[in-house]
């Protein structure tokens, strides 16, 4: 049999199955959780034009304001150029605000502005409902057994991010809407 590109291409008709120890379930269940996580948060960034890029810089912003640019790249291991583009429309549609360093005045300080905090509650709200729901009557030590699990999916020279977000050091600080 012959593919698009011309070259001969056998098809396999049998599905894999994991493996040498591939783990599809979890990672099938990840895509799956991902897509509905991300569904409610998506239909409402498209009414302002807006991706998940903005999605994420809105948040983390939110969570840290006066969060420098270079911090906001760190988190979210992303280019300038990516960065550059999402955070110019979310300053020009007033979601956003920079504002010079006080100590260093290369530095661009991030903050949300009360429309900005808006959207940004608004992305969180569906989430946190899903979130809600899925742990449902779970204890206090399921839930931190979950949080390990996240967090060890996290590159282990990152995970200090986390410990820095507000509430987190303390180890304790679970949002509700």
């Amino acid at each position: 049999m012959t593919d698009r590109t011309g070259t001969n291409a056998t098809p396999i008709k049998t599905a894999i199955t994991g493996e040498d120890g591939v783990d599809l379930s979890i990672i099938e269940l990840l895509f799956f959780a991902y897509r509905d996580f991300t569904s409610d948060p998506d239909q409402i960034l498209a009414e302002y034009g807006f991706g998940r890029a903005h999605h994420r810089v809105l948040h983390f912003v939110n969570r840290m304001p006066g969060l420098t640019v270079a911090e906001l790249l760190d988190v979210l291991q992303i280019t300038k150029q990516s960065l550059a583009r999402v955070l110019k429309q979310l300053i020009d549609t007033g979601h956003i605000t920079q504002v010079q360093g006080e100590f260093d005045r290369r530095q661009r300080e991030l903050y949300p502005t009360e429309k900005g905090r808006s959207l940004a509650l608004a992305l969180a709200r569906p989430q946190s409902r899903r979130i809600r729901a899925a742990l449902g009557s779970s204890s206090a030590t399921e839930r931190e057994g979950i949080e390990r699990f996240l967090k060890a999916m996290v590159n282990p020279e990152l995970r200090a991010q986390i410990d820095k977000l507000p509430g987190n050091a303390s180890g304790k600080e679970h949002g509700n809407e």
